[in-house]
């Protein structure tokens, strides 16, 4: 048994019915050269004798009587996998956008708590030859760099092998209540006695922040924190879900990081600004104002850890109120600069540290609440991730996987979160978002490609291309 941290009670306690804190990953696999007939055996097979190195996927959900806690994870459980790994049928022709909306479909759908939180769909009918693994698994259990290496142990990296078992744990007993409720009141103990570290910590983190925000200058073109503009894509969310993806070459976008001499982060952001700001015109028809989103960061970066929220989260002014793709990438890269700076001055684990003190029994109502009548968050516009996926080829039951998306959460007021994945040659886009914000989710990947364009051609490169290894683009919606 182990209790879930701060974090990971808080994306517990946020879902709603229209708010899901469940978490996407797609890997698209390509079974053109598989000898033999690749299908959904082979894939079972493959989560079947790795199931003992997945260890979150054994975890179960226990509740604290009365709430008194958070919930502990029940380690070791034994696995259903005819629940858990289940086969989905892409329509015709079979190609991005169709996989795309049986995607946004299986987003839309909560899990069971009664069962350990995670589905595996097996995507069949696809075109040329290829399937796909759609993963979807509950925020609680684990944050981007957790389950990226969760993903790498589901894999074959570069036709590697891994450790392979058949045998199932044994069926556990549920600890009793008197258990459950001794190991709060010690936990509580504990809470208590870090407390007032935590204070401290927490007071001489603000006065830092605070006098170093006295000595900056203000700046015209940057939001101001907790300050986020009324948008088309700020709204009380719908429980529907919409996704859409896209690929860019990976080398293009370091090498017009490094053109510009700013970081790989930098570049993904201010595309972003770009795509946004086309969005803006359209939907809105204004762009006059930056706005903000959060970038997740990670606290933890082990590659060993594969379970377990350990983030923070940057608040960056993103300019989409400029039209010059150069000055954008200038005012993003400073945005991140002073975004990274007040998270060092804060303390990048204080987020996670207070919410440990999140209260059980009142947390739950006080989000459904919010995600019932929030039309507009203050905090945030928009949520974007960037997260470091394999640098090898991976293979899934012998046949290499030739994409990999991912995508994180919808927030109160919040109807549009991006992320991209790297993945080997390629710069992986996911958006999801609900079908109260576009008319097309493409509209949204479209667009990032179209930015990334028009910065390539202000920096005097030549223009994106086709990612050969990837599927094709999204036709246009009749």
């Amino acid at each position: 048994m182990k209790r879930l941290n701060g974090m990971d009670a808080m994306l517990l306690y946020s879902e709603t019915p229209n708010l899901h804190t469940h978490t996407l990953k797609v890997a698209v696999i390509d079974a053109t050269d598989y000898p033999g007939q690749y299908g959904f055996d082979a894939f079972r097979r493959t989560v079947a004798r790795r199931l003992h190195l997945l260890e979150p996927l054994r975890y179960r959900l226990i509740d604290i009587p009365w709430r008194l806690h958070h919930p502990m994870w029940m380690q070791d459980c034994p696995v259903d996998l005819d629940y858990h790994l289940r086969r989905v049928r892409v329509p015709e022709p079979g190609g991005r956008r169709e996989l795309d909306q049986v995607i946004g479909e299986i987003a839309g759908t909560p899990l069971d708590r009664s069962r350990p939180l995670w589905e595996f769909y097996f995507a069949e009918g696809m075109a040329q030859d290829r399937f796909a693994l759609i993963g979807k698994v509950h925020h609680t259990l684990a944050d981007g760099v957790a389950s990226a290496n969760l993903l790498a142990r589901l894999m074959d990296l570069s036709g590697s092998s891994q450790e392979e078992c058949d045998d199932a744990p044994p069926a556990r007993e549920q600890p009793s209540t008197a258990k459950l409720l001794w190991e709060a009141q010690l936990d509580h103990f504990q809470n208590m006695a870090e407390m007032p570290r935590l204070v401290t910590d927490a007071a001489r983190g603000i006065t830092r922040l605070r006098r170093r925000s006295k000595k900056r200058r203000g700046h015209p073109d940057l939001a101001k924190p907790f300050n986020a503009p009324p948008t088309f894509l700020n709204h009380v969310v719908s429980p529907v879900r919409t996704f859409a993806t896209a690929t860019l070459s990976l080398a293009e976008v370091k090498e017009t990081a490094k053109h510009l001499a700013v970081t790989f982060n930098d570049v993904v952001l201010a595309v972003a600004a770009g795509g946004l700001r086309e969005l803006l015109l359209r939907y809105d028809g204004r762009a006059d104002r930056p706005i903000l989103t959060t970038v997740p960061i990670s606290t933890d970066r082990s590659p060993d850890r594969i379970t377990g929220n350990k983030i923070g989260g940057l608040m960056v002014s993103l300019p989409v109120h400029v039209d010059d793709p150069l000055q954008r990438v200038k005012l993003t890269s400073l945005a991140t600069g002073l975004a990274k700076e007040n998270n060092d001055l804060l303390g990048p684990t204080l987020q996670g540290r207070v919410l440990e003190y999140l209260p059980p029994p009142l947390a739950p109502a006080m989000f459904r609440v919010q995600s019932k009548h929030a039309d507009h968050n203050r905090l945030m516009n928009v949520a974007i991730s960037n997260v470091p996926g394999p640098r090898e080829r991976g293979h899934i039951g012998g046949a290499p996987v030739s994409e990999i998306y991912s995508v994180g959460i919808l927030s109160a007021g919040s109807a549009f979160n991006m992320t991209v994945w790297s993945y080997v040659d390629q710069l992986d886009i996911a958006v999801l978002s609900d079908d109260s914000t576009f008319g097309d989710p493409h509209e949204a990947t479209d667009a990032m490609v179209h930015a990334f364009d028009e910065l390539r051609v202000a920096c005097g490169l030549a223009r994106s291309s086709t990612v050969d290894t990837a599927m094709a683009p999204a036709p246009p919606d009749d």
